[in-house]
C-alpha cells in the first residue's frame, strides 16, 4: 500500500524570503538589524560569537526577547551545538520567552537530535500561564513572563550572588510550553542522509536549511558541482515533509552583490527560496532574485483564471500549455511572492 503523503504543515503568514544572521554578543548590530528589512533577524550564538563571550551573548538575548515585540521582523536564535555543553542551557533559558518566534539547530545529524532539542524547549525554565498565537509565525507561542527567575544568583561563601544563566528551577504548574518553532540546519553527511527523516522528527519542526560550509569542509568540496546532490536532497526532503521550500545558504562574500544575484538564480531553479545573509547589503539583492518577474506574474494569473473558469481538472491553454492541479498551486504560489512587490 503506497503511504499517505505528509499533510502540509501550517505556514506562516507571509512568506520569509530574507534570513539575516547577527551576532548575539553585539546588542548595538542586533538593534540596528531589527530596524533593515530582513523578513527573519537571527541571533547567532553558534559561530559569530567567540567561546569567552557566549555567556554574554545568551544574557544579551534572553533581554531582547523578553520583550513581546523586539523588532519590526520575527527573531530566531541559533544555539550551539546540540551534543555540546552549551545548547540545553541556552535551549531551556530562550525557548519560552515571548519574543522568540523560532530556534535554528545547528549541526543536526539524525531525528533524535530534535527530539532533544523539542523536549529541553518544553521544559523551559519557569511557568506558562497561557498560550498566544504568533502572527509572524504561524506557531503558537506561550506568553511571555518576566526574566527574573531564569538568571538565577547561585548562593556564595558570603551569602552574596552573581548572576548566572543556569535555568532556575520551574515552579509547579499544570500549563506546560508550546514547543517553539524549531528549523534544523544539515551541515554533515550525516545529516543529508537522514535529510527526511530529521524533517519528519517532530511537530515544532518547521523548516530545514543546508549548512554549506561546514559540509564542503567534511566532504573536501571546492565548487558548486560537488553541492548539486546534497542541495537538492535539501529541497526534496524538505518538501516530501510537507515543509516550505529550504532558504539557501548563506554566499560569504558580502561585496559580491552580481556573484550572489547569479548564485540566488541558481538555487531559485533548484527548489530553494529565499537565502540567509549575513549583511543588511545582500537582502535587496535576495529578494529581488526570488520575486516573480513581470512575465510569470502574468502567466500565474492565466493560469489561475483558467482553471478557476473551467472549474477545476486538466486543461490546455490558448498558448498549448496543459494545466493540472499541481501547475495550478504553483501558479498560485508565485501570486502569494507577488503580493510582495506591492
Amino acid at each position: 500500500m503506497r503511504p499517505a503523503p505528509p499533510t502540509p504543515r501550517p505556514a506562516a503568514a507571509s512568506t520569509p524570503l530574507t534570513w539575516l544572521y547577527v551576532p548575539g554578543d553585539r546588542p548595538e548590530v542586533v538593534a540596528k538589524a531589527l530596524g533593515c528589512t530582513a523578513d527573519v533577524v537571527v541571533v547567532d550564538l553558534e559561530d559569530a560569537v567567540a567561546p569567552d563571550r557566549k555567556e554574554h551573548a545568551l544574557r544579551a538575548t534572553a533581554e531582547l526577547l523578553a520583550d513581546p515585540r523586539p523588532g519590526r521582523s520575527p527573531v530566531h536564535v541559533r544555539v550551539n551545538a546540540l551534543d555540546g555543553p552549551l545548547a540545553e542551557t541556552e535551549i531551556r533559558t530562550l525557548a519560552a520567552l515571548p519574543g522568540l518566534a523560532g530556534l535554528r539547530l545547528p549541526k543536526v545529524q539524525s531525528p533524535a537530535d530534535v527530539q532533544r532539542a523539542a523536549d529541553w524547549a518544553t521544559t523551559a525554565a519557569g511557568p506558562v500561564a497561557r498560550h498566544l498565537p504568533h502572527d509572524a509565525e504561524g506557531a503558537v507561542r506561550p506568553a511571555g513572563h518576566a526574566l527574573a527567575g531564569r538568571l538565577a544568583p547561585p548562593p556564595t561563601a558570603t551569602g552574596a550572588g552573581t548572576a548566572t544563566l543556569a535555568p532556575a528551577a520551574a515552579a509547579p504548574t499544570s500549563a506546560l510550553p508550546a514547543t517553539p518553532a524549531l528549523y534544523a540546519l544539515l551541515e554533515s553527511a550525516l545529516g543529508i542522509e537522514h535529510a527526511f527523516a530529521i524533517a519528519t522528527a517532530h511537530p515544532a519542526l518547521r523548516g530545514i536549511a543546508l549548512g554549506e560550509a561546514d559540509l564542503c569542509g567534511e566532504l573536501g568540496v571546492r565548487d558548486d558541482a560537488g553541492l548539486a546532490w546534497p542541495r537538492g536532497r535539501t529541497v526534496v526532503a524538505a518538501r516530501a515533509a510537507g515543509l516550505a521550500p529550504p532558504p539557501q545558504s548563506v554566499y560569504p562574500d558580502v561585496h559580491d552583490l552580481e556573484g550572489l544575484a547569479r548564485s540566488c538564480a541558481e538555487g531559485r531553479a533548484l527548489g530553494f527560496l529565499g537565502r540567509a545573509a549575513v549583511h543588511p547589503r545582500q537582502l535587496p539583492v535576495i529578494e529581488a532574485a526570488y520575486l516573480p518577474s513581470a512575465e510569470e506574474i502574468a502567466a500565474a494569473r492565466e493560469t489561475v483564471r483558467a482553471a478557476t473558469a473551467e472549474g477545476g481538472g486538466a486543461l490546455a491553454l490558448p498558448d498549448g500549455r496543459f494545466v493540472d492541479a499541481a501547475v495550478v498551486a504553483g501558479a498560485r504560489r508565485v501570486l502569494e511572492l507577488a503580493e510582495r512587490r506591492h
